[in-house]
């Protein structure tokens, strides 16, 4: 964990599987995490079994909106279907907040998975339009949600590539980023770069398909994770 006091924490969409791995592992880190839902009795259910596995850290459970009112640094991890009204939805509540975007619109045919057209560019870009006074910055979109669930897996080996047009907002995100895996955390340029990261993703699915694996990023020629 940093030196700096911890960040209380709000994720949205999070009783799904992303949602719930990155609470787990910034709850471990020591920020206080609440975990948002359509349902909040689910939510809070969802709060109870993480706190227990991050031993005792504290995570609760509220609707989204609630969720998002609570944190000044939000997460939206939730599927891309539904996602430009749920955003339109929480619009007052994110105004002016650090938002980070995690969410991967990909499709899924006979062919595997692919990553869908945006008329944004990118779930990222999306954000930022409905919500112009937040501040939107990409990033955890290839980390691996069963992984981040699992207290004995070692991440510090993936670098996490994070992209946004504010350097001081990227900044915060990039030391989320190192503790919720431990290791390293990559500047990826502007927030326009979401278009390439966020339908990355399924090359990764295919591959993890192909080779019955758990794939990640990490990126050679740059210095190791301090």
């Amino acid at each position: 964990m940093t030196d700096s006091a911890p960040t209380p924490i709000a994720v949205i969409g999070g009783t799904g599987p992303q949602g719930r791995g990155l609470g787990y592992r910034l709850a471990r880190a020591g920020h206080p995490v609440v975990l948002g839902s359509r349902d909040a009795g689910r939510a809070t259910a969802a709060a109870a079994e993480l706190s227990a596995l991050a031993g005792g850290a504290p995570v609760s459970g509220a609707t989204n909106l609630v969720a998002a009112q609570r944190a000044d640094v939000v997460l939206l991890a939730v599927p891309y279907e539904g996602h430009a009204q749920l955003v339109t939805a929480l619009a007052r509540p994110l105004a002016g907040k650090l938002v980070v975007s995690c969410i991967n619109p990909l499709g899924f045919d006979r062919y595997g998975p692919y990553g869908r057209t945006v008329p944004a560019g990118s779930a990222a870009e999306e954000a930022a339009d409905i919500v112009p006074t937040a501040t939107v910055v990409g990033a955890f979109h290839h980390l691996a949600a069963p992984l981040l669930l699992d207290p004995a897996a070692d991440l510090t080996h993936e670098d996490v590539l994070v992209c946004g047009d504010d350097a001081g907002a990227k900044q915060r995100v990039m030391a989320l980023a190192a503790e919720v895996t431990g290791g390293r955390a990559v500047d990826a340029g502007r927030l326009r770069l979401a278009r390439q990261l966020e339908p990355l993703t399924a090359v990764l699915i295919s591959v993890n398909k192909r080779y019955k694996t758990r794939t990640g990023l990490a990126l050679t020629g740059l210095a190791p994770a301090q």
